[in-house]
């Protein structure tokens, strides 16, 4: 009997596997893996199909791939009167001590002090290219100019339409640095150009401000005085003021008030004349 219930229990117990019953295997990762062999090989690949690409598509020899320079975006941003010209000045000379190549560029629909400098409020200029189109700028230098430059500064960024593809080619393809400056919101405190369209392409973005001229808090916004609606307006102190959100709403109800009173006036102007 106690021979039939040894068997009954040896028979319904569960089966315990034990490491010995399998064939050894050798970890997950002792295989040799040549990480770095592997990745500059796709990469030497990634560099060759780039250049027939734009072999092909006519750029030849002429068109240099820089994959292993890697370009950057640095993008510097504020109302009038916050140092943005001052910024961008500033990081180019230092570029320009350190070595490198620049090369200054600025819309020539800013004429305020003239074509072929960039210059601040406070005097401060540098050479530059004044150019309606980005575009043109390889063309106007170049291509063996253009090669040798190693930082390209960009100043009143805002007049350019062509400002988001030409800091992709710039940066991406031809490995430059690429350094924007330029206003981020007009007068109405709307998106002005192109400007906040290469933030997500941007290294860096630096918001400055400027200091209110009706109180000297922190200036966000830029003021118009004029009664001109158009977006573009060329203008320095005697258009533009920059201010702070207090006195941004107040300046506009001023605005306003002035624009309703100067309609009154003529209205009583044209009907004393149709009398």
């Amino acid at each position: 009997m106690r021979s039939l219930l040894a068997a009954a229990a040896a028979a319904s117990a569960p089966t315990v596997l034990r490491a010995s019953a399998f064939p050894s295997r050798p970890p997950l990762l002792s295989l040799p893996f040549r990480r770095g062999r592997a990745v500059r090989n796709m990469l030497g690949a990634a560099r060759s199909v780039s250049a027939a690409v734009q072999s092909r598509a006519g750029g030849g020899a002429a068109v240099e791939v820089r994959a292993a320079q890697s370009g950057e975006i640095h993008v510097i941003v504020g109302p009038m009167f916050a140092g943005k010209t001052t910024a961008l000045l500033r990081r180019v000379q230092a570029e320009a001590g350190n070595g490198r190549s620049v090369a200054l560029i600025k819309s020539d629909k800013d004429n305020r002090y003239g074509l072929d400098s960039v210059v601040t409020h406070d005097g401060t200029k540098m050479a530059c290219w004044a150019l309606s189109e980005l575009s043109s700028f390889h063309d106007k230098l170049g291509i063996e100019a253009y090669n040798k430059v190693d930082v390209i500064g960009i100043d009143e960024a805002q007049f350019f339409d062509d400002l988001y593809d030409f800091c992709c080619k710039a940066a991406d393809r031809d490995g430059k640095i690429v350094v924007v400056a330029g206003l981020d919101g007009d007068y109405k405190r709307k998106k002005f150009g192109s400007v906040l369209d290469i933030v997500p392409l941007a290294d860096s973005v630096t918001k400055l401000t400027a200091r209110c001229e009706l109180c000297g808090r922190r200036a966000f916004f830029t003021l118009r005085k004029t009664q001109e609606t158009k977006t573009e307006l060329i203008g320095g102190a005697d258009v533009y003021m920059p201010v702070c959100r207090q006195h941004y709403m107040d300046g506009q109800i001023v605005i306003e008030a002035t624009r309703i009173v100067l309609d009154l006036d003529r209205s009583t102007v044209t009907a004393k004349a149709l009398k």
